[in-house]
């Protein structure tokens, strides 16, 4: 079972989506807050992003937003959070962001997210990290993504057990208990290359 006090969220900053993608920002945020973990986001007060944040808040979670001065400069931050760090760069930002989470859960998003997602798995194969990974498939949003993930084991340029580095859930609902009892695995990076 693994300690989370904190919660980092990786999910888009459009606001032209489906509601349902929306409807679930807002219920991950109350439900980081009913379970008394703090928000870490990449600072934003639009799309997706705004409202697990909004949500989050106002259900008593601190909030806390990492923000790269180059998108901060477009005033798109959100300027009502409980801490929010401006830094240099998108290197930083992500680095801080791994750093202050103690779980990631991915919801619908676009490249960026897909980034994140990649890089965070990528450092958990490198054993640079042990924390849980959960995607939330919301109507089957990343259906494609994981058929192609799944295409790369198949073809040998990922383990199978790789596969184990996250979990996928279709609610919002299950993503509590998927993150309280993800094994506490660490990757021997030693063996990526057998």
């Amino acid at each position: 079972m693994t300690m989370i006090k904190s919660v980092c969220v990786y999910c888009g900053s459009s606001s032209r989506v489906d509601q349902a993608y929306k409807d679930a920002a807002v219920e991950l945020g109350k439900s980081l807050a009913a379970n008394n973990w703090d928000l870490v986001y990449g600072g934003g007060r639009v799309g997706l992003m705004g409202l697990v944040a909004d949500s989050a808040l106002s259900a008593g979670s601190k909030v806390v937003g990492i923000i790269p001065r180059h998108i901060q400069a477009r005033e798109i931050e959100h300027t009502d959070l409980t801490e929010l760090h401006i830094v240099d760069s998108m290197h930083i930002r992500k680095q801080m962001m791994v750093d202050r989470g103690d779980a990631f859960v991915i919801l619908a998003g676009g490249l960026g997210t897909l980034d994140e997602f990649f890089e965070i798995l990528t450092w958990k194969q490198l054993g640079l990290h042990d924390k849980p990974v959960v995607m939330v498939n919301i109507n089957g949003y990343w259906d494609k993504m994981l058929e192609a993930i799944k295409f790369i084991a198949d073809q040998k340029f990922m383990r199978e057990e790789d596969l184990r580095m996250f979990q996928v859930v279709d609610t919002v609902a299950e993503v509590a208990q998927a993150l309280t009892n993800a094994p506490h695995e660490r990757f021997d990076p030693s063996t990526k290359w057998i």
